[in-house]
């Protein structure tokens, strides 16, 4: 009995690895990979001479590239075929309180991974936290990008106050607030609302009375439940962020 051809593998391949860089990239444009992402692909991943490489730039999209040149510390790829454009995501923000390093960074990685278009971290009275480093954050979302085979990456703003934050709150924008003292059934309230929407989601130790009270007088803020428990921030974020997706982003949509 003859033993069947394997199939064709689908190009470019899916094992190949996957950087985000510095652009705008274009057809048969150059880019020299160094530092971290150097070693990545000449330790980590064995890139030899003619290896492909998948590149993002967050702004022209997705290309194949080819390794033309490896050194000892660095290597030189060639665009060689645009495999899509970057992609448009839904129009949600979240506003998520400060937590301690390790759980804030989950947080950055979901919502990246999530689709989340921006991120406005914020302090609060009881954050445990009252920094964040910018380019820890961005390492994060970064290899949540690449990881999930994202071509725009959520912008990040520098942590502002809640009372900040609500005084510049855009007009036309809906600030979902996940209260534990409890709101509107979320699910619903999420399918009800249309337009540009934003999450806000407090510390470890939840939102103070007056901090609840500025929130709900503010004209953009809709209280919404997440259910009978009470969740960590990172939690809450997460959860609230892939139920939006679910009921109004882009989960709902076709896929192409």
């Amino acid at each position: 009995m003859t033993t069947p051809l394997p199939a064709t593998p689908a190009w470019p391949p899916k094992s190949a690895p996957r950087l985000f860089v510095a652009g705008p990239l274009a057809q048969g444009s150059a880019v020299t990979i160094d530092g971290t992402q150097a070693h990545y692909l000449l330790r980590v991943m064995r890139i030899g001479t003619g290896d492909s490489v998948i590149l993002c730039d967050d702004e022209t999209g997705e290309w194949v590239a080819q390794a033309q040149g490896v050194g000892k510390r660095d290597v030189v790829l060639q665009c060689t075929t645009r495999l899509r454009a970057r992609e448009a995501v839904p129009d949600f923000w979240l506003c998520p309180a400060l937590l301690k390093k390790d759980r804030f960074d989950l947080v950055l990685e979901k919502a990246c991974e999530l689709g989340v278009a921006r991120i406005r971290p914020m302090l609060t009275r009881r954050c445990v936290a009252d920094r964040l480093n910018p380019d820890r954050a961005r390492t994060t979302l970064v290899e949540a990008a690449e990881q999930c085979a994202r071509t725009a990456l959520p912008v990040c703003d520098a942590p502002v106050s809640l009372a900040a934050l609500l005084a510049d709150w855009p007009a036309g924008r809906t600030l979902f607030f996940a209260d534990e003292n409890g709101g509107a059934p979320a699910a619903a309230t999420f399918a009800a609302q249309t337009g540009p929407a934003a999450l806000l989601v407090g510390p470890e130790g939840g939102f103070d009375q007056a901090e609840r009270a500025a929130i709900r007088a503010h004209p953009a803020a809709m209280a919404i439940t997440l259910g009978p428990r009470i969740l960590r921030g990172e939690t809450a974020a997460i959860a609230a962020t892939a139920l939006w997706m679910g009921i109004a982003g882009d989960w709902s949509l076709p896929q192409e």
